[in-house]
């Protein structure tokens, strides 16, 4: 269940948001390009995952753009006196003992909402040699909104994102587009090369079936 809109936020949520706020501009982050405008629905895919603290620079880079990020959590995290705080920083409960898979109930929470703009880590862990999970794609499939790509550079402190991307529903060709976008901004990053090859990997696997 949400957030009831009309409740004030917590104090707990608010001194965290603060804090993230002013750290990410205390470490001088930039944003590259912003959030796509006039978008309500969409999945943010972002990439590289390699540290703890993304999840600071991409609420910090949000925040500056005026959007409210939401991401999935463990639906068991959501009760007590963590409720409220976890829907106030934009969390959304996951039951994956459900019949319902994660896809399905992402595609519902998308389907009753006015806005949401979902963050997903699209390679799943900090330990990913750069290939990405399907998730993202298919939770964005499934409730039918883009995709944004959003890249992140630790040595230079920027962050970016892409314009919206529509699914096809050819994961390879789709993919293969957001690795592209994101060699366009970092050329020499070797997780995105690895995106690419397995891009490549999926469109040759689909043509010979």
């Amino acid at each position: 269940m949400p957030q009831d809109k009309k409740r004030s936020p917590t104090l707990l949520s608010r001194i965290v948001r603060r804090i993230i706020i002013g750290i990410y501009g205390w470490m001088g982050w930039k944003i590259d390009t912003g959030l796509p405008r006039d978008l309500r629905k969409f999945v943010i895919a972002g990439a590289p995952h390699t540290s703890n603290w993304d999840f600071v620079f991409f609420a910090g880079a949000t925040h500056k753009e005026n959007v409210q990020p939401s991401f999935m959590g463990k639906h068991t995290l959501f009760t007590g006196w963590m409720r409220s705080f976890m829907f106030d920083m934009g969390g959304i409960p996951v039951d994956r003992s459900k019949r319902s898979n994660v896809v399905e109930q992402m595609a519902e929470e998308f389907s009753r909402r006015d806005e949401l703009a979902l963050v997903i880590a699209a390679e799943g862990t900090r330990t990913s040699d750069g290939e990405w999970k399907s998730g993202f794609y298919n939770i964005a499939r499934a409730a039918n909104v883009p995709v944004v790509v959003a890249w992140v550079c630790n040595e230079s402190r920027t962050l970016g994102f892409s314009e919206p991307m529509w699914p096809t529903g050819n994961y390879g060709e789709d993919l293969a587009k957001i690795a592209a976008f994101l060699r366009s901004k970092r050329p020499d990053y070797e997780r995105f090369k690895v995106l690419e090859a397995q891009a490549r990997a999926l469109m040759a696997q689909s043509r010979k079936s």
